[in-house]
């Protein structure tokens, strides 16, 4: 599933999460000890909030990358980080088929991207994030797990919840170690960090 709407996007996100999509962007490198001088991808970036908060950690010696399957994600991306005077790379691509080379990155996140997923695509997904990342190298996947009580909010976005213990077993699967995984705070968001083995699965 490709999100087009790209003018949409940013009201759509402020208002799952109640307003507090800023907070919510900004809080989520520092869930990953994002570090100046690193490299940092965002996969299925949308229109580059998070990238652009990474790249103010990271610094002028780090990096940033974002992929979306949109084009018109990218090109609102594009703009949005021209206007804040950071150099971040946005690229229209897939997860799936991420357009970097192996071991370029320090740090790969994905939030609420995973819904959009089939279990086969989660699958192609971890695994070229494996790729694509360093050994011993950080991965954070945010989404929506399993309300507490039934909410418009799901139905409006059309999303289904995420089971982090099925993603945990397929991370492992991709040549991942779980680290760490639990609620977010904020709605029923969950998380799950993981860290890229010495060596990537044949």
């Amino acid at each position: 599933m490709v999100l087009h709407r790209a003018a949409g996007y940013d009201l759509l996100a402020r208002v799952l999460t109640f307003g507090r999509e800023g907070p919510f962007r900004d809080r989520m490198p520092r869930l990953a000890d994002l570090q100046p001088g690193e490299a940092m991808l965002d996969v299925a970036c949308g229109t580059g909030t998070l990238a652009i908060a990474a790249k103010r950690l990271v610094g002028p010696a780090g990096s940033v990358a974002g992929v979306d399957a949109s084009a018109k994600m990218i090109d609102r991306a594009r703009s949005k980080a021209v206007r804040a005077g950071l150099e971040i790379d946005f690229v229209n691509a897939t997860a799936q088929e991420i357009p970097f080379p192996n071991e370029h990155f320090d740090f790969v996140v994905g939030t609420l991207m995973l819904h959009h997923l089939s279990k086969p695509a989660r699958s192609i997904f971890f695994r070229e994030a494996r790729r694509v990342l360093k050994p011993g190298a950080r991965l954070l996947l945010i989404d929506f797990g399993r309300p507490a009580r039934q909410s418009r909010l799901p139905r409006l976005h059309r999303h289904g919840h995420v089971d982090m213990d099925a993603v945990g077993v397929l991370l492992t699967e991709a040549g991942f170690k779980i680290a760490e995984s639990g609620a977010i705070g904020t709605m029923n968001l969950n998380f799950v960090r993981a860290t890229a083995s010495e060596s990537r699965p044949a």
